[in-house]
């Protein structure tokens, strides 16, 4: 794909978040749009920054250090988002890396990630993955347990949380999940929802989404990774 290309769904993407919005009777400013850059290499990005993207999901470490480094210099007002699970013995580097953190989701890396800001003296922004469809496979917290587990990360770890964040399983309709976190956010008096990716942020934003993450949409598809 092309420049052009990627530009071109960029603005699609915006127009349709901000579309969404507005049919939903919300303030299209409370939607951000994260451009999910993971497995794409910088060069597919850059286009997108110089578009005027600049915020931006990645999912591993190693690979984020390897391309924001440089490209940082160049954007230096990017955030970056963490979505994709993240070992506790990695917790180090995320502190350095990233602006926020979505996929906090038990207590060993709540314990990390509190050593860490204590250390470092930076305070990445939080959020709670919820595993909302108790999928043994993937990250998250369950539903059941997400209370008691904000509570233990106010509490016991000292950390502020920002919102929550979840996945919802691929064969399920999406909107009864997001309604779930919603639920759970405002019983918990939490505002900021990280939900909805390429096929399903309408619905998300119809559900009370703050962050959207979209990445096939704007970047095409996914480079194959053996």
């Amino acid at each position: 794909m092309n420049d052009t290309d990627s530009i071109e769904r960029l603005k699609e993407v915006q127009a349709s978040v901000k579309r969404s919005a507005a049919d939903y009777e919300r303030n299209p400013g409370s939607v951000t749009l994260i451009a999910v850059s993971k497995t794409f290499p910088a060069e597919e990005i850059e286009p997108v920054l110089a578009a005027g993207q600049r915020v931006f999901g990645e999912n591993y470490v190693q690979e984020t250090k390897a391309k924001w480094l440089s490209l940082r210099e160049r954007y230096p007002d990017v955030e970056l988002h963490l979505i994709g699970p993240l070992q506790s013995n990695k917790a180090k580097e995320a502190v350095e890396l990233f602006d926020v953190i979505q996929s906090l989701d038990r207590p060993s890396l709540a314990e990390a990630l509190a050593k860490e800001i204590a250390k470092q003296g930076k305070t990445p922004r939080l959020f709670v993955q919820v595993n909302t469809g108790d999928e043994p496979q993937k990250g998250g917290v369950s539903p059941a347990e997400v209370d008691a587990f904000l509570e233990a990360c106010r509490t016991k770890y000292g950390l502020t949380i920002e919102g929550l964040m979840c996945i919802p399983p691929a064969e399920d309709p999406p909107s009864p999940h997001f309604a779930l976190l919603a639920t759970i956010a405002k019983r918990n008096g939490l505002k900021n929802l990280s939900m909805g990716m390429s096929a399903d942020f309408d619905a998300a934003i119809q559900l009370g989404a703050t962050y959207v993450r979209v990445g096939s949409a704007i970047f095409g598809t996914r480079p194959k990774t053996d």
